[in-house]
């Protein structure tokens, strides 16, 4: 590893020496280091049998998150996603939670999603995950939220028979009757993509940094649903989105729509652990 890791640095431009090489957390996907050379402490991650493009359509997204000015994002200073050599080189980013921490997180979430694509979805396939997301240019969020997020986690679940009876029934009941509920005209803000509680810390001065996106451009009210899944933000996070970016006022009746995607992720990543959660939104809209 330490070879793996001194080859990065080289290709990060960094020739000098390593004088700290730790295991640090993060995620469940990769293997994540701490690197501390004569010149900067780095954050490193690796994976040795990551997809195509696994690294770079990650560095794609912080980088237009970067673009946006709203809210800081570690800088990357190289990625490579050879065979058995798959990694990512990012600024070590070290701080810790303010007062007024959660208030920034939302308000710069907000300012983010005030910042706009031509079109829905992406010009590249991306992941979720380790899942593949296939995407496309869309003019109707509508259309690029069923055909390309919805339909394609039903066609994964039911060749990984994970969904089939009753919940493959009701699930194509619902496509067929989305446009019930789901805008198709709604702003294509730029999205982080993947912002479970897990995706954002503290940096110096409690500035709060987004990593690991799965970048999309879309209804930001599929961001926000998200964040109310597995929890890990605050009432003062909500307030000061509200404040800077009120929600829709059918928010809530659109909320659990948007949540179904991530948990047909889960359900099919995972298992049946999630398929209670998947029935019961199913149950509500096509039951």
């Amino acid at each position: 590893m330490n070879e793996l890791i001194e080859k990065a640095l080289h290709q990060a431009g960094d020739h000098s020496n390593v004088k700290s090489v730790k295991r640090a957390a993060g995620g469940s996907i990769n293997k994540s280091y701490f690197v501390e050379t004569d010149n900067r402490k780095y954050f490193i991650k690796y994976h040795p049998d990551a997809p195509d493009r696994f690294f770079e359509l990650e560095a794609k997204g912080l980088a237009l998150i970067r673009e946006t000015n709203s809210i800081a994002v570690p800088e990357v200073y190289t990625y490579s996603d050879e065979s058995n050599n798959a990694c990512l080189v990012m600024e070590w980013v070290e701080g810790a939670a303010s007062a007024d921490t959660d208030w920034k997180l939302g308000e710069r979430i907000a300012a983010m999603h005030q910042t706009f694509g031509e079109k829905h979805g992406f010009e590249d396939d991306t992941f979720i995950g380790t899942l593949p997301q296939t995407n496309g240019l869309f003019s109707s969020w509508l259309d690029y939220y069923r055909d390309r997020r919805l339909l394609f986690q039903l066609q994964l679940g039911i060749d990984r028979g994970r969904v089939t009876g009753k919940r493959r029934d009701r699930m194509e009941t619902l496509l067929d009757n989305l446009d019930k509920w789901i805008p198709g005209d709604a702003d294509p803000s730029y999205l982080h993509g993947d912002l479970w509680g897990g995706n954002w810390l503290s940096g110096p001065g409690g500035e709060p940094y987004v990593i690991d996106p799965s970048f999309l451009y879309g209804d930001r009210h599929f961001e926000l649903a998200f964040t109310e899944v597995f929890g890990g933000y605050s009432s003062d996070f909500y307030r000061a989105y509200q404040e800077h970016f009120p929600l829709s006022p059918d928010y809530e009746d659109i909320k659990p729509l948007y949540q179904l995607y991530y948990l047909l992720v889960h359900l099919n990543m995972f298992g049946e652990a999630y398929g209670r959660s998947v029935d019961t939104i199913l149950k509500r809209y096509a039951g």
